[in-house]
């Protein structure tokens, strides 16, 4: 296989809520302003930064992690992609050196230069430090440079600039803008779709970008960044059995439920299904379908609009009554249980096909990747939520840390209700499409073939 090669830098930060979407999405709005292609990715098990890093490129955007969609999977996405790309931006999680597996551990496994953005808002000439510890931390890191962000003034930022060791280095500073800022929720950044001036907020980040060194980079300079990427021959890009030949799976999709990977789309597909829309804030009826799948969102945001739609409860009641499959991811399964209690102490009914109570909590319940062992593989994915759940529903399976064994009190458990499946458990499916096929197959159907 010949290889391909492309400028490629990996956005990270000192922490999380530093600024790395905007700038990413600014860097990619900027030069798809000027008419080049450019790819992003986004490392971690992220649902929500990439909407606007979609909106920012025009293209679709995928995860990567060297452990949930591991190293091939990466490897082919980005050898893919710089046959087609003049840039290629990877977005890092949390702080640069943060989790197991880290940005930088992404970064040094395929070269990517990294582009550290600071907060800057509060210091001057520990700036240089910090960029200078980012730096030399680890041996051997791919460096592209430091960017300053939420700068006070042009005199905060000689001061910052001032504060670097290698002047080439320096990357910039950009001004603190509040028609810049990406807002933000209890889960994270609000779904771009759902901000009526998004794009006016990602065109007001590439102009302040425009001013500095990194914004003003050239196609010839971004050459210093280039990559040269060799496709893992490993790469499962063609799954080998087609176990959903044939069938339609109905995938609900609104501002309700809208944590769905796009590699999970391409997965099902992939399989042989047929995939049709709906949305349980707005549709009747489920489509005509042989499967559901409701992946996890905002429920606690649409509670009132969920309870209401009884005509849609009815049918997605009518197809469990036929023994038709029902995976429900998180979101998706809080709106399957009777009730859902807000944060404020408000009680709003839910769908009622499960039985059971999910209280929304001031803080994070769960986080961090899990694996889920089905008789047919493991998926691998990751769990991130803010509620609990009381039921008397016994747990089927529990999910498990990375290479740990499932404990019986803990891990994130699957529920499961004659042909539904339920669990906080978000799953990368093109980790194990058998798996897949089982979720999606009536769960005596499987027994029987098993």
């Amino acid at each position: 296989m010949s290889s391909s090669h492309c400028p490629a830098i990996l956005i990270a930060a000192p922490a999380s809520g530093q600024g790395k979407t905007t700038i990413a999405s600014a860097l990619a709005r900027l030069h798809t302003r000027q008419g080049r292609k450019v790819r992003v990715f986004k490392c971690g098990p992220d649902f929500l930064d990439p909407y606007w890093h979609t909106l920012a490129s025009g293209a679709p955007v995928y995860q990567m992690d060297l452990w949930m969609t591991g190293e091939a999977d990466c490897r082919a996405r980005l050898s893919q992609a710089a046959t087609q790309a003049d840039l290629i931006i990877v977005e890092g999680v949390m702080g640069l050196f943060d989790g197991e597996p880290s940005a930088a551990d992404l970064a040094q496994r395929f070269g990517l230069h990294v582009l550290a953005v600071v907060d800057a808002s509060a210091m001057a000439g520990t700036f240089g430090a910090l960029a200078f510890g980012l730096q030399n931390y680890r041996a051997h890191m791919p460096w592209a440079g430091v960017l300053a962000n939420r700068v006070a003034s042009e005199r905060h930022a000689g001061m910052l600039e001032r504060s670097v060791r290698e002047p080439a280095q320096w990357m910039g500073a950009v001004m603190r803008n509040a028609a810049m800022t990406l807002p933000e929720r209890h889960l994270g950044l609000t779904v771009a779709s759902e901000v009526g001036d998004a794009l006016q907020r990602l065109d007001a980040a590439a102009d302040a970008l425009a001013t500095t060194p990194l914004g003003q980079m050239t196609l010839q300079d971004l050459q210093r960044w280039r990559v040269e990427f060799n496709p893992a021959e490993d790469a499962r890009t063609v799954v080998p059995v087609p176990g959903l030949q044939g069938k339609t799976i109905a995938v609900a999709r609104d501002a309700a439920f809208c944590f769905i990977y796009a590699a999970n789309l391409d997965c099902l597909r992939a399989l042989g299904a047929e995939l049709v829309f709906f949305s349980p804030l707005a549709d009747a009826a489920l489509p005509a379908c042989d499967a559901v799948w409701i992946p996890g969102g905002y429920p606690e945001l649409h509670a009132q609009t969920i309870a209401a739609n009884t005509a849609l409860r009815a049918s997605l009641a009518a197809h469990i009554q036929a023994g038709k499959p029902v995976w429900a991811e998180c979101g998706g399964m809080m709106a399957l249980f009777d009730t859902l209690v807000t944060v404020d102490g408000q009680h709003h009914a839910q769908w009622g096909l499960l039985r059971g109570v999910v209280t929304m909590q001031k803080r994070l319940a769960a986080l961090g990747p899990q694996q889920l062992r089905l008789p047919s593989g493991t998926l691998r994915g990751h769990t991130f939520h803010y509620s609990t759940t009381d039921t008397p529903l016994e747990a089927s399976l529990r999910t498990a840390r990375p290479d740990a064994d499932p404990m019986p009190d803990a891990g994130e458990a699957l529920w499961v209700q004659g042909s539904v499946r339920a669990s906080y458990f978000h799953a990368w499916f093109p980790s194990c499409p058998e798996a897949v096929v089982e979720l999606f197959s009536p769960p005596a159907k499987v027994e029987l073939a098993a």
